[in-house]
């Protein structure tokens, strides 16, 4: 006979799907068809990272690609900041061969200390997604309501000063959040979030806001820098999963999402940028895909809801 008191057995918040309010619970096959413009069935989401990594202690916790060994760090500083001064135009290269839109989840600080590729980035023109102040920009539970409002306003503040544009998109670092942050940006004024990885479509926040499901498993530094694969075998992956999402969204008659999450440090390297090329020129000749930013996708998904 169990000794544990009724009580302990009762929690008011389960229900189907997660425990809170945050959004209703959805299963993907059982929704509404849904399509992308002119029929494409696969909307590719391209989302670049461009990282300030301080060389001061971290926040509440280290940011993935932080400084790994005891301060200063310049290997992994300088190896960073070869992004931002060589990869990232590498891949700014490559974008404009294949004629493909994408996003740039920007730090504030990148956006103040480089202008010109901020300049670069605007009259290609892609999108900028706010991303937080610098690496040590980062949220969890333990920040504080006041204190998060301050950081997710002084970013917007200075990403709309550095750039004359009012970001409508929020990355978080890591894609860590508070049980304020939702909140907190839509007070900010911002319409949506890729932080929340768990669907294929973009879906609604009861708040209001939209989430845009960017997956950290299709990310350059999951497979490549975690996962120790090739760019070679990253390509091949992101062919299978759009080949995957292609049919998938054929056979129940519904678009999908393919998130490809990029790192200017890691990607933009000589014997990797290559690999980026062969794919973007592979899914532009694709005639189920559609490249788009993410305001782009969240605009058309919002209109056929």
């Amino acid at each position: 006979m169990s000794t544990l008191p009724d009580s302990y057995k009762q929690y008011p918040m389960r229900r189907e799907g997660y425990d809170h309010d945050l959004y209703e619970w959805s299963n993907i096959h059982t929704r509404a068809p849904f399509q992308w413009p002119e029929g494409k069935s696969v909307a590719v989401f391209l989302c670049v990272s461009l990282e300030w990594f301080p060389i001061t202690p971290d926040g509440p916790f280290k940011a993935p690609g932080h400084m790994v060994t005891p301060y200063p760090d310049y290997r992994h500083y300088t190896a960073r900041d070869y992004g931002n001064r060589i990869g990232i135009w590498r891949m700014l290269d490559a974008f404009k061969g294949a004629g493909v839109t994408a996003s740039f989840a920007v730090n504030a600080a990148i956006a103040e200390r480089y202008p010109e590729l901020i300049e670069a980035i605007q009259a290609d023109g892609h999108e900028i997604i706010a991303h937080s102040t610098d690496m040590n920009g980062t949220i969890d539970a333990s920040l504080g309501e006041e204190a998060e409002r301050a950081l997710i306003s002084d970013a917007m503040a200075r990403l709309e000063k550095a750039t004359g544009a009012r970001p409508k998109g929020w990355l978080s670092i890591a894609r860590q959040q508070s049980f304020h942050t939702l909140e907190l940006l839509k007070e900010a004024g911002l319409s949506y979030c890729c932080d929340w990885v768990n669907d294929e479509l973009p879906y609604k926040f009861n708040n209001g806001m939209t989430a845009l499901p960017l997956n950290h498993e299709l990310s350059d530094r999951q497979i490549i820098t975690v996962q120790q694969k090739s760019a070679d075998s990253w390509g091949e992956s992101m062919r299978d999963a759009f080949d995957w999402l292609a049919k998938e969204a054929k056979a129940q008659k519904s678009a999908r999402i393919l998130p490809v999450h990029l790192t200017p440090y890691i990607m933009g390297l000589p014997y990797r940028i290559g690999a980026l090329e062969e794919l973007l020129a592979d899914l532009r000749a694709r005639s189920e895909a559609w490249f788009a930013s993410g305001d782009e996708i969240v605009t058309q998904w919002k209109a056929q809801q």
